[in-house]
């Protein structure tokens, strides 16, 4: 797996939904350029979510301009449909929503199949135990730390009991599963969240509008407190 991390380790993944989407290749190699470990991807159908964003084309074309591990985040009804089409266009993970998935472990088992890193995504009004019986077909679970759909929104404060809760069931259940948050998070709270046991953040606006991105970064690295 391509920028894994050891049990200390945070990694930080910009989301392009916050760049100019006019300049991809510039904001890829701004991320890597600043230090960014991992590529968000924020994939959006306009019905899951009140948003729509891009499809496996982008994916495809963005693969071909990073060796970024890229993230793809899909926030989408029936994801079964698309995934195949995520997986040809160069994913390195695949993010589906437990909301979305019919036959989550069925899904779980396609995507490992097909030899790509398996995530879920949980809403902040879902239930945890949406994933007792999955714990062991997961790479990485994705608690949102907003409600999804749209960039630049506020954290969501009472999330950080989530993230601690469920640090806890992933030692218990799989230590191996990486927590990643999305929403909200910057220096300003990165210790915070990684404190409560999240080890894979993504920023977006926080990111790209941010004077000194590399400067951003190592600030948000330094002062992460995962444990």
């Amino acid at each position: 797996m391509k920028n894994a991390i050891g049990s200390n380790r945070i990694i930080i993944a910009p989301s392009i939904l916050s760049a100019d989407f006019s300049r991809l290749k510039e904001a890829l190699d701004l991320i890597k350029q600043s230090g960014g470990d991992w590529v968000h991807v924020d994939v959006m159908d306009g019905h899951f979510v009140p948003n729509l964003t891009i499809g496996p084309p982008v994916v495809e074309a963005l693969r071909r301009e990073t060796d970024l591990f890229m993230d793809v985040h899909l926030m989408i009804e029936k994801p079964d449909q698309l995934i195949p089409d995520f997986i040809r266009a160069g994913a390195d993970m695949i993010t589906v929503h437990a909301e979305a998935a019919t036959h989550l472990n069925r899904t779980l088992n396609c995507i490992r199949e097909a030899g790509v890193k398996s995530g879920v995504a949980l809403n902040p009004a879902t239930s945890l135990s949406e994933l007792d019986y999955s714990y062991e077909l997961l790479d990485m679970i994705l608690l949102m730390t907003v409600n999804p759909g749209f960039g630049g929104q506020s954290y969501i404060p009472e999330m950080t009991g989530k993230i601690r809760e469920l640090r806890g069931m992933i030692r218990l259940k799989n230590p191996d599963i990486l927590l990643q948050i999305d929403g909200g998070i910057s220096t300003a709270n990165i210790a915070e969240v990684t404190s409560a046991g999240a080890n894979v953040i993504v920023t977006g606006s926080a990111f790209f509008l941010a004077p000194d991105p590399a400067g951003f970064i190592r600030e948000m690295k330094d002062l992460s407190e995962y444990r």
